[in-house]
Order: C-alpha cells, then structure tokens, then sequence
C-alpha cells in the first residue's frame, strides 16, 4: 500500500468485480485498515452496485478499482463518472484492467483507456505497470467478453480529480473601462537651474533689476514706411515679352494696378460721342450714331451690339 501513496487517515473506497473471492477481498482490505489507521475509513463495494450506492459525492481521497490478483474488469464510462463524482477534488484513483494490444469489439487498448479516463473528468492519467493475467482472470474474462485473443494483458493506471468540482462554477471579474495611463515623472531639475529661471513679484520691484522700454529698441529707420517699390521681388511684373504680369497670390500690389489700367484703358476704347448726347437715348442722337436704336446707358458704359443689329446694319 506504502507504493501506491495511500497515509493514515485517508478515506478510501475498494471496489471489487469477479472472480475475486471473499478471502482475498478480506485480506486487502484489512491490509488497507491498518495503512489508514482508527482516523480513516476503508470502505468495499461491488462494480455491479457502484451506481446504485449512495455514497456521499466528494467524500473519498481514493478510489482503488479492480486491484485483486484474481479480479477482470472492463470499466464502462457510468463506473468511471461514479468514480469521480464520489472522489474528494484532488482525489486519487488507481485501477487495473485488462487490455488488449489490437483493436477488439470488447477489449480497449492502454490509449483507449486512457482516453476515456480524460473524458470521464480525470487528469495527470499515467501508466503504472503492466504484467500478465491470472489463469482464473483469464478464464473469467474469456467467458464474460467471448473474446479469445491471446494478447491480453493487465495495465495498472493511476488518475487524480481536478482540485475543483466537476461542472463547478466561478465568476471571473473582467474590466473593459479604460484603463488610465499612469502621467510619466517628471526628470529631477537641478535647483540652481530652477532658481534662475523662476522670477517672482517681489523680482520686479528690485532696484537691481533693469526693464527696458521697448519703444527704445526701434530707431527712426524701423519708423519709416517703406516704398511699395521696395517690396516688390526681383522679377515680380516679368513675362512673356517684358510684359508686366502679376504672381498668383499678388501681395504686392501689381495685381490692383494692373486691373485699374485695364479699366482705364478699356474707357479709352469707347467710342467717342461727337455731340455728348447719345448715351440720352434716340431722341438726342444724329442720323449717323451708331448707337441708333439701342436704350439709353450710362456715359463710359461699353455697349455690346447683338447679332441682330449688326445684321441689319
């Protein structure tokens, strides 16, 4: 008992299956009552009624299945959860059963095996050992599963119960705020440096303090307006031809001159009155105005003749 960890006051469940006989189930049993001592408990149940016990869940720190010399059992997945559900969180379980090195209808393999364990719940499945089958086991089995390979083998293999509940529950506390980013440290001033920049009231009214007028940074040339001339650039004006032409986004002024001289010069294009009335209308016109026939415009209005008019004329 000493190999498979078992210690004074533990609570162990011994589950049994046939052909075991009832001395060799009395002898275990008693072996197991002296390792757990007056503290623990070593209680016996058939696999046949396992299912139908009342055991209280959580109640036992191992579960050994199947362990007698003479003892074949297939465990089904009901056995396995039964097992786990009376297994205290953290319990241990040990169990041998026979096995077989193919694949068979009846028979599991150590990997098969070990894969149902997992799926019933158990974990940190490990294999033990391995050695051969009784005759009186082999026989039994023989009879109970019709299978009649001759590579049947006993594996022994141990699994624990997670240390939590199976189908047990926890709330976790997720925050999805915004986390606020810790403002960074300012660096360390050296206190001479901080003192000659820092300037209080009292400072200002040091008479060892010199102020000085801003009006006496300027002198009479900085007073002066300056000639537009002055501002223009280099090869502002110049274009094709020498012919005085503006920059985009004329800030000089070029641009403003240049339009007053095209105003001027398209007044001076006008056709000039002989008499001075024919802007009055008709009625103030000579025979030969050609303005005759338009309305009556406003002096130094350009007057646009339509195609009609010219046709006519």
């Amino acid at each position: 008992m000493a190999d498979l960890g078992i210690k004074a006051g533990d609570k162990v469940l011994l589950v049994w299956a046939q052909p075991s006989t009832p001395d060799t189930l009395k002898q275990y049993a008693e072996e197991l009552g002296a390792v757990v001592g007056a503290d623990g408990t070593v209680s016996v149940e058939n696999m046949e009624r396992l299912s139908l016990s009342s055991h209280v869940a959580s109640s036992f720190d191992w579960v050994l299945s199947c362990l007698l010399a003479d003892s074949s059992y297939i465990h089904s997945p009901d056995n396995l959860a039964e097992m786990v559900r009376v297994l205290k969180p953290g319990g241990k379980l040990v169990l041998d059963e026979p096995i077989t090195g193919t694949e068979a209808q009846t028979m599991k393999t150590a990997e098969k095996l070990m894969s149902a364990l997992k799926l019933s719940g158990f974990m940190s499945v490990t294999k033990v050992s391995k050695t051969e089958l009784s005759p009186e086991a082999l026989s039994s089995l023989r009879t109970a599963t019709g299978y009649q390979g001759n590579t049947l083998t006993r594996v022994r293999i141990s699994a624990s119960k997670p240390n939590y509940e199976v189908g047990s529950s926890s709330q976790i506390k997720l925050s999805f705020g915004k986390k606020t980013p810790k403002p960074a440290e300012k660096p360390a001033l050296d206190p001479s440096t901080k003192k000659m920049w820092m300037l209080s009231a009292n400072d200002m009214n040091d008479d060892d303090v010199d102020l000085l007028d801003s009006d006496a940074l300027l002198d009479e040339d900085d007073l002066k307006k300056p000639d537009p001339a002055s501002l223009k650039a280099s090869s502002c004006g110049e274009g094709a031809g020498k012919k005085k032409k503006a920059c985009k986004n004329c800030t000089c002024g070029l641009a403003e001159e240049l339009e007053q001289e095209s105003k001027e010069k398209q007044k001076s294009n006008l056709p000039k009155s002989a008499c001075g009335s024919c802007y009055l209308g008709d009625a103030f016109r000579c025979a030969s105005c050609p303005y005759l026939g338009m309305p009556a415009f406003k002096p130094g209005e350009k007057i646009v003749l339509d195609n009609n008019t010219l046709t006519d004329a």
